[in-house]
């Protein structure tokens, strides 16, 4: 079964209006277990702020669908060369963690709606270019909307 790291953004469109009408259907796929979710301890600690709604959604996913993880240190030290590297400024070194878990999980993708430091072309270029030099598989990082799996 296909597994994917979900970041904080991608929890947070659920309640969103811009990002709702695909992260929905997004996490329906998921409780019917057309793939697994990875929710790392960053991202639940991201969440501690967030609305009602968007903490308990985790929750809503059945365990076997859910891969609850932590943060290791081979996984900070690649989130450090991400910021050392220069693909990501240590302002933004919880998207560097999210990366860093999804690339060394090997999860077949990162999703998020962080167009400015994650769904980006060039950016996933560095991150690949990184991963490589340092003996680490490539990421894909792609949206919700392109897991909607709609029946013709």
């Amino acid at each position: 079964m296909m597994k994917f790291y979900v970041d904080t953004s991608v929890w947070g469109g659920f309640n969103d209006t811009e990002f709702s009408a695909c992260t929905v259907p997004f996490f329906e796929q998921a409780k019917q277990g057309l793939f697994t979710l990875i929710l790392s301890d960053v991202t639940l600690k991201e969440l501690q702020t967030a609305p009602e709604i968007v903490r308990d959604l985790p929750t809503t996913i059945p365990a076997a669908f859910l891969e609850v993880v932590e943060i290791t240190d081979e996984q900070l030290l690649l989130a450090n060369r991400y910021v050392q590297e220069g693909a990501l400024t240590s302002k933004c070194y919880s998207d560097a963690q999210h990366i860093a878990i999804a690339s060394i999980l090997k999860a077949d993708g990162l999703v998020s709606w962080n167009f400015k430091h994650m769904v980006n072309f060039f950016r996933v270029r560095q991150y690949n270019a990184i991963n490589l030099k340092f003996g680490y598989s490539i990421i894909n990082i792609i949206t919700p909307k392109e897991l909607i799996y709609e029946k013709e």
